[in-house]
């Protein structure tokens, strides 16, 4: 083990800043259910954004980006569109504000501000409820076993196991990491709720910054003394219809890498992402962590600002390390320890190998427990996104609505032990940290996107509708990873949207309309753009005033310059440790002139200041 007591202490002492933190904020997190859930709507745009980004720097998606970087070269800066990365830009522009106009808790409770409470509406928020904690538990097993593999690496059990009296079989080694390690951020998020989540995640996101600052700093001094052994055009961000990329001769177990990944087509990859992407962006965040946070802020100008912060939070820092570590492992791959015992050579092993390799004493421990807290933060946002909606969405609609602040606040803590329990019980059946997220990206987000694009803007989509989109969509999305197997999910994606798409149709009109009232309530509050013609006049007719929104071609440009903004903050900093001066200017140019499109045609453009109030 090369932890030293330096490092260990820096580990032991985060540890303990989180257990204070939740104790410090329990008593003014349980004044109330909006306290405890969304912080009392108190908290600043740019706390609840560095927050959100926190969340995001996780260690799975980190190693994950290490080794696209180091296998794809610049051309890996289009891969996290898979997710995609860009709807942030979505949320920025528009869909934060129209989702905090609606005055609501969660996810599934915003359902009844747009289907009403009857008929089908009530499918539809039970539907709701069920995908918020299906996704809610898939996260917290991912989060769970993906934490004590990585803990698994750095303190090995042959060394641990002569301090501690247990016999543990190697199989349940990680799961042992996990239980002891998600028990802090159990404690500090149910002792605090969001106010708590917030304020851990402000020390986590410091411990990265600096971290990430001194990886880069190393792997800059590094690339100084020694050259870089890469093919012809890695270095170029920009493809054809073929990846071209040829290894041979360098490290040519990457060939392998790449056949494997099926990315060799990168012209029909990349059209399928920004068809899938933009789809995924419209229908607005899932309901987890991400839509808690734009929720829990001041108001819909605060909250657009919020999602933009975001990108800025996020990408240069993270990509300083991931570029750093990409580079330290290209340039000292002989060095790297990749091979895993019973699966071979797997290039996933980088990141874990560098810090190992490369990491000084004290940095280690400072970077440890940055990816530690990393995991925490995500494990503890999700678990208060699954907390609001047993607590908000059953207990307090099905079970007892006039429930007092005592009881409510000992269902948030039964409720949070209850998924963190059955979290870690799937945590022992699940194989590995990629099953688990294979199962949430191709599965629970494939069946997202059709209901959730129509209840924005088609006025005649009603609550049947949405409840079978879902199902229609759930089902094939977790069934064609086996009548497809081989085939990668991305290229699925239209016959599950397809299928989704006409269960919507026909739920919707097998079904009554919703009702004109709850349409204009809707309507007149968010202000959404879309096929709304009906609703618009009605609402026109008895509120001569209402100015309809007619933003969308605005939107949409603001949308296109902030795709290109934040691609310009992913690959400067990755150029940037490159030491290519000209690029890395170009990069920044893009940045400034986006910025200032932005400026004029986003910022400006705001509502001014105004508390939207939840919904008591």
């Amino acid at each position: 083990m090369k932890l030293n007591t330096i490092d260990i202490l820096i580990i032991l002492a985060y540890l303990a800043s989180t257990v204070v933190i939740g104790f410090a904020l329990k008593k003014k997190a349980q004044t109330s259910k909006q306290s405890y859930l969304l912080g009392g709507n108190q908290l600043p745009w740019y706390m609840l954004g560095l927050s959100n980004a926190s969340g995001m720097f996780d260690i799975s998606g980190t190693v994950w980006l290490v080794t696209i970087l180091f296998v794809y070269g610049l051309k890996s800066i289009w891969l996290p569109w898979l997710w995609p990365v860009f709807n942030q830009i979505f949320l920025m522009v528009f869909l934060s504000m129209w989702l905090r106009r609606s005055k609501v808790t969660t996810g599934a409770e915003w359902i009844g501000t747009r289907f009403g409470f009857k008929g089908g509406a009530k499918a539809s928020h039970v539907i709701v409820v069920i995908f918020a904690l299906i996704m809610g538990l898939g996260y917290l097993t991912y989060g769970f076993i993906g934490l004590g593999k990585f803990v698994e690496i750095f303190v090995p059990w042959e060394f641990l196991r002569q301090y501690i009296p247990l016999d543990i079989p190697p199989q349940y080694v990680p799961h042992f990491y996990g239980i002891v390690f998600t028990c802090f951020a159990i404690l500090y998020s149910l002792l605090g709720g969001m106010m708590s989540i917030v304020w851990a995640d402000l020390i986590q996101y410091i411990i990265m910054a600096i971290s990430g600052i001194v990886i880069g700093v190393i792997a800059m001094m590094a690339l100084s003394d020694n050259p870089l052994a890469v093919p012809e055009g890695w270095m170029n961000p920009f493809f054809g219809m073929n990846l071209d990329l040829d290894w041979t001769g360098i490290v040519t177990e990457v060939n392998q890498k790449i056949s494997e990944d099926g990315f060799s087509l990168f012209g029909v990859l990349f059209m399928m992402m920004v068809f899938k992407g933009v789809l995924v962006s419209l229908a607005g965040p899932a309901p987890t962590y991400d839509m808690q946070k734009i929720l829990s802020t001041k108001s819909e100008r605060e909250a657009a600002l919020m999602s933009g912060s975001v990108s800025v939070i996020l990408m240069p820092i993270r990509y300083f390390m991931i570029a750093g570590f990409a580079v330290l492992g290209l340039l000292f791959y002989d060095k790297l320890d990749l091979m895993v015992p019973g699966k071979g050579l797997d290039f996933e092993q980088i990141l874990p190998s560098a810090i190992n390799e490369f990491v000084p004493v004290g940095f280690l421990g400072l970077l440890l427990a940055g990816l530690l807290a990393a995991f925490m933060s995500t494990f503890a946002g999700t678990l208060n996104a699954a907390q609001a909606y047993i607590v908000n969405d059953i207990y307090l609609k099905y079970i007892n609505p006039t429930a007092d602040n005592i009881k409510i606040k000992s269902i948030n803590y039964i409720a949070g032990l209850l998924m963190v329990v059955v979290s870690i019980i799937f945590g022992f059946f699940a194989k590995d940290v990629n099953d688990v997220l294979q199962w949430i990206v191709s599965g629970l987000y494939g069946s997202y996107v059709a209901a959730n694009v129509l209840k924005w803007y088609w006025w005649r989509f009603n609550g049947n509708g949405f409840f079978w989109g879902m199902v229609g969509g759930l089902i094939p999305a977790l069934t064609f990873r086996f009548i497809f197997e081989g085939v990668l999910d991305l290229y699925t994606f239209p016959l599950m949207l397809l299928i989704s798409l006409i269960a919507c149709i026909i739920g919707t009109y097998t079904a009554s309309p919703v009702s004109e009232d709850v349409l204009k309530d809707f309507y007149r509050n968010v202000r959404p753009w879309g096929f709304w013609k009906p609703i618009r006049e009605k609402v026109m007719a008895e509120h001569p005033d209402f100015i309809p929104n007619h933003n969308f071609k605005r939107d949409m440009f603001n949308v296109f310059i902030g795709i290109i903004w934040q691609t310009a903050l992913v690959v400067f900093p990755i150029y940037l440790i490159l030491m290519e001066a000209v690029p890395t200017i170009v990069a920044i140019l893009i940045a400034a002139v986006c910025s200032f499109i932005l400026k004029k045609n986003w910022y400006d453009k705001l509502p001014k200041e105004k508390t939207t109030e939840i919904q008591s």
